[in-house]
């Protein structure tokens, strides 16, 4: 994408899956929960939404609707810690976007006005839902913004391994790295139908933070960067019995999620032994501990460099209280607060935390984020 505007596309094999005529049933346990908290009179609304789906297969959120589902669905995403802000989610509907072009210029926008000046803010972009017999545009990357991993000729992979797959079709699709630890993927979108859409997001759009130490100049020669926006982008944002494949949302960082596994798992960046040695640490044996005292210095790292650019970030002790406050809530409100320890506890000094000590109910609620084959 040149100045926010695509540049490229081909055809890209799909299946042939398509929507199917909305479940009625999804549709009044979705009213029914929208009345019970924001007032309305379900029968009533029930009324026009068999009436639209005995017409058309589907039926049609009004925008309050569309908005209190994509805040409910962060509400029930039992892996996100980050929930006690729900309610203040950005909700940009762009449901008669349609087009793999007009989705990739809105997802441009939403990085500009998620980003700002470095004071990210929760936003969602709903796009076009899936309809009976046709299938809405969806994004293939995992988030909007994500680095290339690439396959060399010695085997071993450049950049982020986690991304492979997807460099490889950027690849097949036309696009041409710099095979860089750090380079930016384009956008591929499959319209549904017609040709598959591959869009480079322009500079403006990509806040980066340079990674360096409080005490330690030489950790800036390591080169180290992260975004600052974690936009998710694959998921589908399932309201009522409707699905809106497209639907890209973001929140903020909490520093582990960068310095303790996109730039220390082995199968990512995998710069432990690095910091290790240049710290001069003992590695020839696990009992020196010499992994924790690297990765302690490595997040140390990350979050003192998102703070001294005026970037948005938590930190996971910070994170665990908050969303303890969110489970006092939502227990005061009489709700289910569905939670998977293994996501909700961070990845490091998990222990020191207070949501290491307890046990979680793990329900699957609607409106949520939900994975579909692609």
């Amino acid at each position: 994408m040149r100045n926010g505007r695509p540049e490229g596309s081909a055809v890209l094999d799909r299946t042939s899956e398509t929507a199917h005529r909305v479940d009625l049933g999804e549709a009044e346990r979705f009213v029914e929960l929208y009345c019970a908290e924001n007032g309305g009179d379900p029968p009533a609304r029930m009324r026009e939404v068999a009436r639209e789906v005995a017409r058309t297969g589907t039926y049609t959120h009004t925008p309050q609707e569309l908005a209190f589902g994509a805040r409910v669905a962060w509400r029930n995403s039992s892996r996100c810690i980050g929930r006690l802000y729900w309610r203040s989610l950005k909700v940009r509907d762009r449901r008669k976007v349609s087009t793999a072009e007009g989705v990739a210029l809105e997802c441009v926008q939403h990085l500009r006005e998620a980003t700002g000046d470095g004071k990210l803010r929760p936003t969602i972009t709903v796009f076009a839902p899936d309809r009976p017999g046709r299938r809405a545009p969806r994004i293939l990357n995992e988030q909007l913004i994500r680095y290339a991993g690439y396959r060399m000729d010695d085997g071993t992979i450049a950049g982020d391994p986690r991304n492979v797959e997807i460099t490889d079709l950027a690849a097949k699709l036309g696009w041409s790295g710099r095979n860089g630890a750090f380079d930016v993927l384009p956008m591929i979108i499959d319209p549904g139908r017609g040709k598959t859409l591959l869009c480079n997001l322009p500079g403006d759009a990509v806040l980066e933070v340079p990674i360096r130490h409080p005490h330690f100049a030489w950790f800036a020669e390591l080169g180290l960067r992260w975004h600052a926006v974690p936009a998710i982008s694959n998921m589908c944002l399932e309201i009522g019995g409707i699905c809106y494949p497209c639907a890209p949302f973001n929140g903020w960082y909490m520093g582990t999620e960068i310095g303790a596994r996109n730039l220390a798992d082995e199968d990512r960046y995998n710069q432990l032994p690095v910091i290790a040695r240049r710290l001069g640490l003992d590695t020839s044996s696990e009992r020196t501990l010499w992994r924790d005292a690297a990765l302690v210095e490595l997040n140390v790292a990350v979050l003192h460099s998102f703070e001294e650019d005026g970037v948005t970030m938590t930190d996971h002790h910070t994170e665990a209280r908050r969303f303890m406050k969110h489970l006092e809530k939502e227990d005061r409100a009489g709700r289910v607060c569905p939670a998977d320890w293994s996501w909700i506890v961070p990845p490091m000094s998990g222990s020191l935390t207070p949501v290491f000590h307890r046990y979680y109910d793990d329900s699957a609620l609607s409106p949520a984020f939900v994975h579909h084959p692609q």
